[in-house]
């Protein structure tokens, strides 16, 4: 019998920031979620991509990056899952059967099944992160996940850079927002910024987990991050496995608090916006 998901208002959750693409990899995710479990996580949350090499280091697609839902990576990191008994927030590069292409992440419960799934919305194209050349943009808005207790959402890299998506799981009740990522280390501080103001402008908590270091010539690397909903960071860490807990009290005084408790104003917005996409498509 699967465990139900924690109903004290709290939850733990791992970052672990280490990526499983290397022929030792499936066993090594295996170890890496069994101690998230055996040390209190509820939750892992991998990097972005974590069974891929970074292929958009170069804008030339791999033969056999991508796959679907039922595919060896997808597969890999259910089964990991269900044998730590913890939930997963992963990734693959999916492959539809019309041959659509897109960088999904995978949520996964307990038991290894996938409750969720998010596709990256925002995608660079420059040195190092060619990746319009590897997958398409998702269309499909981030929307709450309950399957944890706490309620989150899940946002890809740079979809953070645009923060009507944190915005839209704050207003939807979502208490953290998990960002996997594949950042250079010496553009950190700038992240940084953006997920303080986030976290605090949308009152929830912001956490993300990189890439741990450089690949095929991409200068990847920099801290775990967790930000707490008032905008302070409270874990800054480059170490591999990082713990931090949800508490949904320190979510309910930060909407009470400024500037948590202005209106969102989502009509007057959403009729903005909708004249700026008939001029801009």
């Amino acid at each position: 019998m699967t465990t139900p998901a924690r109903a004290d208002g709290h939850l733990t959750i791992a970052l672990i920031s280490e990526t499983f693409w290397e022929p030792d990899g499936a066993v090594r995710l295996r170890q890496r979620l069994s101690e998230a479990a055996d040390r209190g996580a509820d939750l892992a949350v991998l990097p972005e991509l974590p069974l891929n090499a970074w292929s958009p280091a170069s804008k030339e697609p791999s033969g056999d990056d991508a796959e679907p839902m039922d595919g060896a990576r997808a597969s890999a990191q259910a089964e990991a899952a269900a044998e730590a008994g913890i939930g997963l927030v992963g990734g693959i590069i999916h492959r539809d059967e019309a041959g659509r292409r897109t960088n999904r992440a995978l949520i996964i419960d307990r038991s290894g099944t996938v409750v969720a799934t998010y596709e990256k919305l925002h995608l660079p194209e420059e040195d190092g992160f060619w990746e319009t050349s590897h997958y398409e943009a998702g269309t499909e808005p981030p929307r709450r996940i309950d399957a944890f207790g706490v309620p989150i959402g899940v946002q890809l890299c740079s979809d953070s850079n645009r923060p009507e998506g944190t915005h839209i799981l704050g207003a939807q009740g979502a208490m953290a927002m998990l960002n996997p990522r594949a950042t250079e280390e010496a553009t950190y501080q700038r992240w940084k910024i953006v997920f303080r103001a986030n976290a605090m402008t949308s009152a929830c908590y912001v956490l993300s987990v990189n890439r741990p270091h450089p690949e095929h010539g991409v200068p990847l690397g920099g801290p775990t991050v967790v930000v707490d909903p008032r905008g302070d960071v409270v874990t800054e860490s480059t170490d591999r496995l990082v713990l931090a807990t949800i508490d949904a009290r320190a979510v309910h005084d930060a909407r009470r608090g400024y500037p948590g408790y202005l209106p969102v104003r989502a009509r007057l917005y959403a009729d903005a916006w909708d004249e700026v996409s008939r001029r801009d498509g």
